[in-house]
Parts: C-alpha cells; sequence; structure tokens
C-alpha cells in the first residue's frame, strides 16, 4: 500500500472516530439535560411543599393545566357560538399511517393511543396536555380515574376507553367526528405543553366509509391550522415517496412563510434503507424538497414494526440507530435534528412562546367581548339579573313542584265533581251508542233489559274499570296542567313581562308529558274498581223518587245532547235553510237540494209510522225512489242509505226525549199492567249514573290519598331526568335572554381564568 493511499486510510478512521465520539457527547449532554430537569423539577415540588414564597400559590395547579382548562373553556364557547380562538395548540397533521399518533406517544413517553394495521384509527380530535408529575399517569378532563402508564393492563384500558369515546362520538353515518377528546397526561421528564392529534388524511375514501370522510378531515385540519397562533406538527413519512405527501400541500396553503410549522419526517431508518440517495433527505431536512416552509426539520424513529414495543425499548432502538447511522455520520442529519427528545424540547420552547405572546392579547379580546355583552344586556334587560340556563332551571323547578302543592287545596267536592264529569265525557259515547241505542230499538222491554244487561257485563269485563282509574290520574294530571298555566296568568296580572313567562311553558309540557309517559296504573285500583262497578251496575231498583227523576233528567239532557249533533249534521249536509240563503246570500248545491227532498220523503214516511224499525223494507226503498223521480232527482241506495240514517236517528232521538219527560214523573205509576209506561231507559241511566257517582266518589279517595304523592315523585323524577340531558334542557329554555345570560357568564368566567393564567405566567417567568 502506497504512503498516500495509507494516510488516506488513517483520515478517514480519525474522521469515524471523531464521528463516534460527537454522538456519544451528545448522547452524554442530552442524559446530563435530564439530570438537571430532574434536579429542577425536584426543587420545584420542595418550594411548594414548603410554602416560602409567593410563587407557590400559583404552582399549586400548574401553568400547563390552567391553560388547557382555559382551552377547554373556549372549545366549549366556540362549539355554541360559532367562533374560533386564537390560543396556540400544537396541531398535528399528517397522512394516515405517517406516524402521527406514534411520534405524540414518543413525546407523551406512552403508548396511549389505540393501534391498527392500515386502517383509520384516529376519528376525532385528541387533545392531550402534557405535563410534568412525579407519576407517570393519564386522566380524561371531567373524570376522576388515573390510569397508571406504568402498568400494561392500566394502558390497554385507557386505550378502550379512548376507542370507546371516539366511536360514541361519529353520528350515524358519518366516519369522522368533531367533538374533541380531553386528556391529560403526566409523567417525570415530559415537556409542558398542549397537542391535538387529527385524524390523518386519506387519499382515497374505502369501502364502509361515508363519502364525505375525504373533505371532513381537510376541513377539520384547516380549522384548526387556521389558528394564527397554533403551531402546525406536519408529519412525513420518510419511508414513502415525497411526491405522495399530500400533507405539506396542505400546510403550504394555509403557512405559506413556515412561520409556526415544524417539519417532522418518521421513520428515517426505513428512510436510509429504501433511499439509494441520501442527498434526498438531506434536501428533505434542509426544506429544499417539499413545497413548504417551515420553523425546524426534525427526523425521528417511532418504531421497529413490533406494535408491543414499549417507549423505552422504542426510545433505545432510535438512541442506538442515530448513532450508527450514515446520515449522521456524513451530516445529512445534524445532531440538533435527531430523535424525539429534541423534537419535543423544541416544540415545546416554540409552543411557550406562542402562548407569551398571544395569551395577553386574547385576554383583552375576551375583556371587550365581556364589556359588549354587559352594554347589551343592559339596554336589552335592565333591573333583571344575569341568570344562565341552569339557575332559569332551578326557578322553573321551584316553580313546578310548589303548584303540586297547590291541588291539595282544592275541595274534595271539586274533585268529586271533575272527576265524574270527564268520566261521563270520556265513557258516553260507547254507552249511548253501542248500548242504549240499540237496546231501545229492540221490540219488547224484556229484550231492552236482556240486551243492556249482556252489553254491560262484556263492558265491565273488558275495559270499563281500566279506562276509568287512567281518567282519574289523567284528570289529576289536567288539573296540573291548569294550575301551571294559571300561574303565568297571575304572573301577568302581577306585572311580570311576557319574556319572563314564556320561558318556563316548554319546561312545563315537558314535565307534564313525562309524567304522563312514565305513570303506571295500578292493577289492584283496577280490580276495586270492577267490584265498585259491577254492584252499581247490577243494581236494577231506584230507591226514590228524587233519584228517578235524577235519571230521568240526565237522560232526556244526554238524549237532547244527541239530537243537537244529529241536526247539525243534517244541516251541514243539505245546506243553508231559507233564512240563511236570503240573510247571508248563500246558495245551496244540487247535492244538497237532493238531500232535502230526499229527507221530505223520509218525513213523511215516519209520521205516518211512528214506531217504524231503524231499517227500510225493499218496497219503502223503492217507492221513495219513484216519488224523488218524479221530481226530477235520480238517487242511489247509498245515498238513501245516509239520509235514511239520519232523518231516523233525529227522529228515533226525538221520540225518546218525549217518552223520557213522561216518564220522569211516573215513579209510582211506571207498572200499569198493559198500560206500563216503557221507562226502562230511565232505570239504565239511573245504573249509569249509580256507577258514576260510585266510581267518583272512588277516584276522589284515590286521588287525595295517594296520587297527589305519585305526581310530586313522578314531577321530581322528570325533571331530574331533564336536568340530566344537557340537550334536552338547552331545547326547551330558550330564548334571548336565556342565550344572552348563558354567553356573557362563559365569557365573564373564561376571561376571569385568563387574567389568571397571565397573572401566573408572569409570575413563573420571574
Amino acid at each position: 500500500m502506497s504512503e498516500d493511499a495509507a494516510d488516506k486510510e488513517s483520515l478517514k478512521e480519525r474522521a469515524d472516530k471523531a464521528e463516534r465520539e460527537l454522538v456519544e457527547i451528545q448522547q452524554r449532554l442530552q442524559h446530563e439535560i435530564d439530570k438537571l430537569e430532574k434536579t429542577n423539577r425536584d426543587l420545584r415540588q420542595q418550594i411548594l411543599k414548603m410554602g416560602k414564597s409567593e410563587k407557590a400559590k400559583y404552582i399549586k395547579k400548574s401553568l400547563i393545566d390552567m391553560y388547557s382548562d382555559v382551552l377547554d373553556l373556549l372549545a366549549d364557547y366556540d362549539a355554541n357560538y360559532d367562533t374560533q380562538d386564537s390560543l396556540p395548540r400544537v396541531v398535528v397533521v399528517g397522512d394516515q399511517s405517517a406516524g402521527k399518533t406514534s411520534v405524540l406517544e414518543m413525546i407523551a413517553r406512552a403508548r396511549i393511543f389505540p393501534r391498527g394495521s392500515g386502517e383509520m384509527m384516529t376519528r376525532s380530535p385528541v387533545m392531550v396536555t402534557l405535563s410534568e408529575g412525579p407519576r407517570h399517569i393519564a386522566q380524561f378532563k371531567n373524570n376522576d380515574r388515573e390510569y397508571d402508564l406504568n402498568q400494561e393492563p392500566e394502558l390497554n384500558a385507557l386505550r378502550q376507553e379512548v376507542e370507546r369515546r371516539m366511536k360514541a362520538s361519529v353520528q350515524n353515518g358519518q366516519t369522522v367526528s368533531h367533538e374533541t377528546i380531553s386528556m391529560s397526561v403526566k409523567g417525570p421528564g415530559l415537556q409542558r405543553m398542549v397537542l391535538v392529534d387529527l385524524p390523518g388524511i386519506i387519499s382515497t375514501v374505502t369501502a364502509g366509509m361515508a363519502t364525505s370522510t375525504r373533505e371532513d378531515i381537510i376541513e377539520m385540519s384547516k380549522k384548526y391550522m387556521k389558528n394564527p397562533n397554533s403551531i402546525i406538527l406536519c408529519i412525513q413519512d420518510g419511508s414513502v415517496d415525497a411526491e405522495r405527501s399530500i400533507v405539506t400541500d396542505l400546510v403550504n396553503s394555509v403557512d405559506k412563510q413556515g412561520k409556526r410549522t415544524i417539519f417532522v419526517l418518521t421513520k428515517a431508518d426505513l428512510a436510509e434503507k429504501s433511499l439509494a440517495n441520501p442527498d434526498r433527505i438531506k434536501k428533505t431536512l434542509e426544506g429544499r424538497l417539499f413545497p413548504m416552509k417551515a420553523l425546524g426539520y426534525f427526523a425521528v424513529v417511532t418504531g421497529r414494526g413490533n406494535t408491543e414495543d414499549s417507549i423505552e425499548t422504542i426510545r433505545q432502538h432510535e438512541e442506538e440507530y442515530f448513532r450508527n447511522s450514515k446520515l449522521f455520520r456524513s451530516n445529512v442529519i445534524k445532531a440538533t435534528q435527531m430523535n424525539t427528545q429534541n423534537l419535543s424540547r423544541a416544540v415545546s420552547e416554540c409552543f411557550w412562546k406562542m402562548v407569551k405572546e398571544s395569551v395577553e392579547q386574547q385576554s383583552d379580546s375576551y375583556q371587550a367581548i365581556r364589556f359588549n355583552l354587559e352594554t347589551e344586556w343592559k339596554n336589552r334587560f335592565p333591573g333583571r339579573r344575569e341568570l344562565d340556563r341552569n339557575e332559569l332551571f332551578d326557578r322553573g323547578k321551584a316553580e313546578i313542584l310548589d303548584t303540586v302543592l297547590t291541588l291539595s287545596q282544592l275541595q274534595p267536592m271539586e274533585w268529586y265533581t271533575k272527576l265524574k264529569d270527564k268520566l261521563w265525557l270520556s265513557i258516553s259515547e260507547h254507552f249511548v251508542e253501542n248500548i242504549y241505542i240499540p237496546a231501545a230499538q229492540t221490540e219488547s222491554s224484556s229484550k231492552f233489559n236482556t240486551y243492556a244487561d249482556i252489553k254491560l257485563k262484556e263492558w265491565s269485563k273488558s275495559h270499563l274499570s281500566g279506562n276509568c282509574v287512567t281518567i282519574g290520574w289523567e284528570t289529576l294530571l289536567d288539573e296540573f296542567a291548569a294550575a301551571l298555566r294559571k300561574n303565568v296568568a297571575v304572573s301577568r296580572s302581577a306585572g311580570m313581562s311576557s319574556v319572563d313567562n314564556k320561558l318556563f311553558d316548554d319546561l312545563k309540557e315537558a314535565v307534564i308529558n313525562i309524567c304522563n309517559r312514565n305513570h303506571t296504573i295500578s292493577n289492584n285500583n283496577i280490580e276495586k274498581m270492577h267490584v265498585i262497578q259491577s254492584n252499581a251496575l247490577e243494581d236494577l231498583s231506584v230507591p226514590d223518587k228524587q233519584q228517578w227523576e235524577s235519571a230521568a233528567k240526565f237522560l232526556e239532557e244526554t238524549l237532547n245532547d244527541k239530537l243537537k249533533q244529529a241536526i247539525n249534521e243534517w244541516n251541514q249536509l243539505t245546506g243553508p235553510n231559507f233564512t240563511e240563503r236570503w240573510m247571508s246570500w248563500r246558495s245551496t248545491t244540487p247535492e244538497q237540494l237532493l238531500r232535502q227532498a230526499a229527507g221530505l220523503e223520509f218525513q213523511k214516511l215516519l209520521q205516518s209510522r211512528k214506531s217504524h224499525k231503524s231499517h227500510l223494507d225493499f218496497d219503502e226503498v223503492i217507492m221513495v225512489k219513484r216519488n224523488l223521480e218524479t221530481q226530477g232527482h235520480t238517487v242511489s241506495e247509498e245515498l238513501i242509505e245516509e239520509i235514511w240514517r239520519l232523518q231516523y236517528r233525529k227522529h228515533f232521538l226525538q221520540m225518546a226525549i218525549a217518552e223520557a219527560q213522561e216518564c220522569k214523573g211516573a215513579f209510582f205509576h211506571r207498572k200499569l199492567g198493559n198500560d206500563e209506561l216503557q221507562c226502562d231507559a230511565v232505570v239504565l241511566f239511573w245504573r249509569m249514573q249509580s256507577m258514576l257517582n260510585s266510581s267518583s266518589r272512588f277516584l276522589r279517595q284515590q286521588v287525595v290519598n295517594h296520587e297527589f304523592g305519585r305526581l310530586e315523585e313522578e314531577a321530581k323524577q322528570a325533571l331530574d331526568e331533564i336536568e340530566d340531558d344537557d340537550s334536552c334542557k338547552k331545547k326547551l329554555l330558550t330564548g334571548d335572554q336565556v342565550i344572552l345570560a348563558e354567553k356573557l357568564k362563559k365569557v365573564k368566567h373564561i376571561q376571569s381564568r385568563l387574567v389568571e393564567f397571565v397573572k401566573c405566567l408572569n409570575q413563573d417567568n420571574k
């Protein structure tokens, strides 16, 4: 070997040795930095325990936790009022399977997300708040459970809960959700920051996905990246061709100057194996390959292809790779650009720089919003407190429960009358049409009573008792609803504004509906009611003249009501009479004239045979048709049946009313041999009246003694059900007053938390 060749070989060996020493020095420095950070954490913990300085007051809740709480408040405000805050977050974006989640897990030092091979796992934004802490734990917002990240069963449970929440947030028919899942991760050596992991950007919508999935993900990513203070962590898969990247174009469209973008090349080990030209990676990490700019460029290794590897194993693999990497030795990758630890430190520093620059401006912005809202409130609702939806709900709840108590002030006789009227209104149609009228159209007194007895027993056994018990509850509920409306009327007469009164209308209706839906009828009450009603209906002996006359009057009033209905129905079919035509300038149609002519024919027939049966003979139909034809009218058999039914019904009711009037004073001489009056209808109505009286008394006792308490309990349960459902409460308590009060309260809370955070941040800087 020549002397020149030997010198070159010696120089190469010394260069390789120098590179190895440089890597070892870099790693030793990293370990020293870790030790210093641990010492710093220990000192801060001692300060907290000793409480020697004013600063300790503000460190008890870490700055990053306070900041995360503010972000949650702002996210809730944004969702409800369609606004967008401008406080910094680290937004993690990348193509699907580029390694976004792996990078975030390396920064958090725990496998906290569900994993899948070749399928979309991140289906909604996940906001992760990283902070220092003595124990490595994770916790969801508004949940007390802590997951120990050093225990594999706890990690599995955490991943399952993340997956469950993601699936629950996705609406039917969609693939991704805009609903944010918030969690915090604490542990030794973690950099303080807030990261938002977003679904990976896809190039093709596959089977099983909603057709809008790609557009939904891009829209969601743009929404987070457009925040002028967000830090964009752009993740690029180093193992695939740069030309296949989607995310870089998207990031470039939002942050053209790269003032808040940090570029991360994942799978650097695979990139080194697959690329024959290392200069391509060098161009990537110098920002000369992709059409985008960035604050910094980093290369990381976040796995070995085994999903079972621990974070510590991956960190050792990453450290080993960069120690022996040709890319590092050939100066393609600089020492400051490699590994996730350098990346997390750089991201954290950038994050806190952005926070310090923007948080005071955000606080001032919400101060201005608060002032404007307070001015609007004073102008629109002077002299009123700012009650939000929860406070108004409590007020409405108290009013509703107080109303239940007012029902007990009704006198027993009032309940008896209301129950009796409601019972008769409910059962009268069936009793008159299905029992009384068919019985009254039989040929003899014995057949009348036999038919009525059979039908009453069938009715009593089937559903009469259950219907009556249900009516008792409905009467109580109707009185409850009337009392609630009466309270509104009283408030209006007292000078309260219509705005205040309308606030609780929907809430009251909802409580009434829920009480009605949840109420169950007692079988024991139905059985008792059946016994009472059977005894009343089986009694055929009217005890005295007073009850006889009362039953006859009851019969007459019922028949008069039915007669009025029949007359109204006939008038609607036949059109205006002579007076109405001349006074109101109304005319009759040919069909109405035909009905009038047919009605006159049937009136003549019924006047000649007052005891006519309910149906027409064939000869009678032919006679009526011929008479109408001689008048120039052609009628169908269907029209004849329709006109006959109405004319006969009027005739029958008129005859029955006359008989009821005749029977009214016939208590002592209603049975006189062959000349006895046909007063079986009076007895039947007395039996019905007796049943109504007994049933009403029983229901009144149930209402007064038991149902008041049940109504109060069910009203409380209904209100609790509504209170537990925020969406239901929001739907029931609406209006400008509610919306403005709630908006103002939220802005006040956000602004005060921002002021508190700024104060703590300034104290921490000192």
